[in-house]
């Protein structure tokens, strides 16, 4: 990557046109090399204007990351996080599953502002674009073996849930066992990726992606509907106190999760399940389609459908869920 590239980016965070003069000037170096830093970035998917007497500038204006606000909207959980804030990253999960194998320590967060290869449930991308999306993954180690760690994503939905009505985003709901959802529309995604024995210890790294503000051209590319934080908000969503107030609540909800299990937290993401009580739909890996009503969780997360058949088990993994006509 080019070393200028997100330098650059920055400079042009407030969406204003910069002159390729005024650019190089600042920088101290020649205009081919700062049309090369550009078409770095629009080689990572960075939508620039360039007009010719005016300079360049991003569509909107970006608020970056900044690891002092983020650590003020931390208060007491400041030390908890090993905060680790890149320009760019392939995956966040696929990065700290690496830094795990290698000893990274427990509560590493690495959060990147743009992800080029992020990774949902099942193999499917994840769409985000600079400014547009919030990606970051914890590092979280448990004493426990991987075999008691059932029911993490949905303890981790939990916690989304707390953050995100204190944001002011009432208007939300989990969709089992991973996906948070706004009037049926996607708005961020759960991923977690375990590591260990089953008998212990183990490590869990928890992957969130969450939409900030999504350009309609990228609203277009995702496979399903979706929505961002600022249409729920009415606002630019700030992205250190987002951040600030997801790892917040993740903490509180992770130490209950260790002492208790999900079992204690299980009734409250019941509470916020956008299908309780509503027929699903439950499409099977081998194309089965299986009918019925949500029902409950079990303690071990595992989702509860009364069909024709009786009460049915299903775990995550190995279905798609969608709300019955």
């Amino acid at each position: 990557m080019n070393s200028l590239t997100f330098p650059i980016l920055r400079l042009l965070a407030d969406g204003r046109f910069h002159s390729g003069e005024a650019i190089a000037g600042h920088f101290g170096v020649t205009r081919a090399t700062v049309w090369n830093a550009l078409q770095d970035a629009e080689s990572l998917g960075v939508q620039l204007f360039s007009v010719r007497g005016k300079g360049y500038r991003l569509p909107e204006p970006v608020r970056f990351l900044d690891a002092e606000r983020i650590g003020e909207q931390l208060g007491k959980y400041r030390d908890t996080f090993a905060l680790e804030i890149h320009d760019r990253m392939d995956s966040t999960n696929s990065y700290l599953m690496r830094a795990a194998s290698a000893g990274a320590a427990h509560g590493t967060c690495a959060v990147a502002e743009l992800q080029t290869a992020g990774r949902g449930r099942r193999g499917r991308a994840w769409q985000a674009g600079l400014g547009n999306s919030l990606a970051f993954s914890v590092l979280w180690r448990f004493e426990c073996g991987a075999g008691a760690l059932s029911g993490l994503s949905l303890a981790v939905g939990v916690a989304m849930m707390r953050a995100l009505h204190e944001l002011g985003a009432r208007e939300t709901a989990l969709k089992w066992p991973n996906d948070v959802l706004s009037r049926e529309q996607k708005l961020a995604g759960i991923l977690i990726e375990l590591q260990g024995d089953m008998d212990g210890p183990s490590a869990a790294v928890i992957g969130i992606g969450l939409n900030l503000r999504l350009p309609e051209t990228m609203r277009h590319a995702i496979d399903q509907p979706a929505t961002d934080l600022h249409r729920l908000l009415g606002n630019a969503a700030m992205p250190d106190e987002v951040l600030g107030a997801l790892l917040r609540h993740l903490a509180d909800v992770l130490q209950v999760f260790e002492q208790r299990g999900f079992d204690e937290l299980r009734e409250e993401w019941i509470s916020h399940h956008a299908y309780h009580g509503q027929p699903v739909r439950m499409i099977m890996p081998d194309g089965r389609i299986i009918e019925g009503i949500a029902e409950g969780i079990a303690a071990d997360g595992a989702l509860q459908v009364r069909t024709a058949e009786g009460m049915q088990r299903f775990t995550a993994g190995e279905i798609s869920m969608r709300g019955a006509s």
